[in-house]
C-alpha cells in the first residue's frame, strides 16, 4: 500500500483511497480495516471475473465507509470501483461517483474525469504521478511510459483511458494483454484479447488474429479440453 502509483495509490488513498490506516500509530478504527480489506478482495475478484464477490464485497466497503458520515471518502472507494472497471474496458463516466462530486475534493473530481474521458488539460496536475505521466506523454512515448509503471492495476487503466480517447496504438495493446495474462486477472485479458483480435483482424493478420481468438477460448473455457 506504499506505492506511489495508480490507483494503488488510490488504495493508499483507501489509506486515503481505500482506507488503509494513514498512520502507523494505534489504534485503527475498525471501520478503516473493515472498508480497506473489503475493498482489496473486491477489486481483486473484479478483476478476476467473480462478479457476485466484487459486488458483495464493494457493498461492504461502501457500507463501512459510510459510518463515518463522509461523502469525500466514499468517493475514493467508488473510484477506486470504476479504475478496475476502466482496466477492464468498461469505459465511461464513473455515474456512481456523481453524487459524492459536490463533496470530493479536487484530485478525485480530477480522477474521475480522467477515467471518463474528459479531463481538461490543466487538471492534468490534479492526478495521481503515474496517471498524471501517462496523461501528459507525448502521442509516440505513451507506450513507454506505461510500461514503466511498478503497478499493473495503473498500467491498465491508463491504457483503457488511452484506448478510450483513441490513442491506443498496438504496443500499447500488447502490454495491456500481457499485464493482464500475468497477473491473472480473467475480466481484462478478455476485453484486451478481444480489442487485438479486432485489431489484428481489421489489419488483414488472419493468423494473429486466429492465435488471439485461440487465446480467449482457452481464458473463457478456464483450460477445460476439448
Amino acid at each position: 500500500m506504499t506505492s506511489q502509483s495508480t490507483p494503488r495509490r488510490w488504495l493508499g488513498l483507501l489509506a486515503c483511497l481505500a482506507l488503509a490506516a494513514c498512520t502507523s500509530q494505534p489504534p485503527v478504527p475498525d471501520w478503516q480495516l473493515n472498508a480497506h480489506g473489503a475493498a482489496q478482495k473486491a477489486v481483486e475478484a473484479y478483476l478476476s471475473g467473480q462478479t457476485r464477490v466484487a459486488a458483495l464485497e464493494f457493498s461492504r466497503a461502501h457500507q463501512e465507509t459510510a459510518r463515518t458520515g463522509q461523502p469525500a471518502l466514499l468517493a475514493r472507494v467508488v473510484l477506486l470501483e470504476c479504475a478496475a472497471r476502466a482496466a477492464s474496458l468498461e469505459l465511461g463516466p464513473c455515474g456512481a461517483f456523481d453524487a459524492l462530486r459536490p463533496d470530493a475534493g479536487a484530485s478525485e473530481r480530477a480522477y474521475a474525469d480522467y477515467l471518463a474521458g474528459r479531463l481538461p488539460p490543466e487538471d492534468a496536475a490534479l492526478l495521481p504521478p503515474a496517471q498524471r505521466a501517462a496523461a501528459t506523454a507525448a502521442a509516440g512515448a505513451k507506450a513507454p511510459v506505461l510500461e514503466a509503471m511498478a503497478d499493473p492495476l495503473s498500467r491498465l487503466v491508463a491504457a483503457g483511458v488511452l484506448l478510450q480517447a483513441g490513442q491506443a496504438d498496438p504496443a500499447t495493446l500488447r502490454l495491456a494483454v500481457d499485464t493482464a495474462s500475468r497477473q491473472g486477472w480473467r475480466r481484462p485479458l478478455l476485453a484486451w484479447l478481444l480489442v487485438q483480435a479486432q485489431h489484428a483482424e481489421a489489419s488483414g493478420q488472419a493468423e494473429e488474429a486466429a492465435r488471439l481468438r485461440r487465446r480467449i477460448l482457452l481464458v473463457e473455457q478456464g483450460g477445460a479440453l476439448p
